[in-house]
């Protein structure tokens, strides 16, 4: 398996949950190295549901058109952590840093698998403060078994982390503040589903 995907390569984002493809997508790399691999996930971008039954349902987005409809997010990620930062602009100016719990990557011979943990966290780019979004899903995600109890923890454990690092103002990702996708990145083409989730 390679170690590191180079920059404008278009790579798949999985989730995988139970074993089996959840949600997948393409997404372009901005950067790879030992410190994040950062992917950029165009508007207009397509996404393929898995089939069948899953223990959680349906993907919540099949209900909608099957395209990334907001505009284009930055997605960074570091090894271990069981967090992404995604990063969303506005009329060129970065509108806020949307923090997505979600499983820690697992690297893949085409891209990554990770799944979402429902958590969110919103840190509004003018300096306002965070505020927490969707943990009612959370809470009842693990009320009903959707979590084991390890599971449960380690979300709020990186929930925590990153509060720390907020209030300590020691944003990792801040460094990304300026960053832009270049004009000539084109809309990925569809994804296939893999069907095994063992095979990467």
């Amino acid at each position: 398996m390679r170690s590191r995907f180079r920059s404008g390569e278009v790579i798949v984002r999985r989730e995988i949950l139970a074993g089996r493809e959840w949600l997948v997508y393409p997404v372009r790399v901005a950067s790879d190295d030992e410190r994040a691999l950062a992917v950029y996930l165009a508007q207009g971008t397509p996404l393929t549901f898995g089939r069948g039954d899953f223990r959680w349902g349906p993907h919540p987005w099949t209900e909608f058109e099957h395209v990334w409809q907001s505009s284009g997010v930055l997605q960074l990620q570091r090894p271990g952590d069981g967090y992404a930062v995604w990063g969303r602009w506005e009329d060129g100016v970065l509108s806020e840093w949307y923090v997505n719990f979600q499983a820690p990557l697992v690297r893949t011979e085409r891209g990554f698998d990770t799944l979402d943990h429902e958590l969110d966290l919103i840190i509004p780019g003018d300096g306002s403060p965070y505020r927490w979004k969707d943990v009612e899903h959370f809470e009842e995600r693990v009320r009903t078994g959707g979590f084991d109890a390890g599971e449960a923890d380690a979300v709020r454990a990186a929930a925590a982390s990153v509060v720390d690092l907020v209030e300590r103002g020691a944003c990792w990702w801040e460094q990304w503040r300026d960053w832009r996708a270049p004009a000539d990145w084109a809309v990925p083409a569809p994804v296939a589903l893999y069907d095994d989730a063992s095979r990467r």
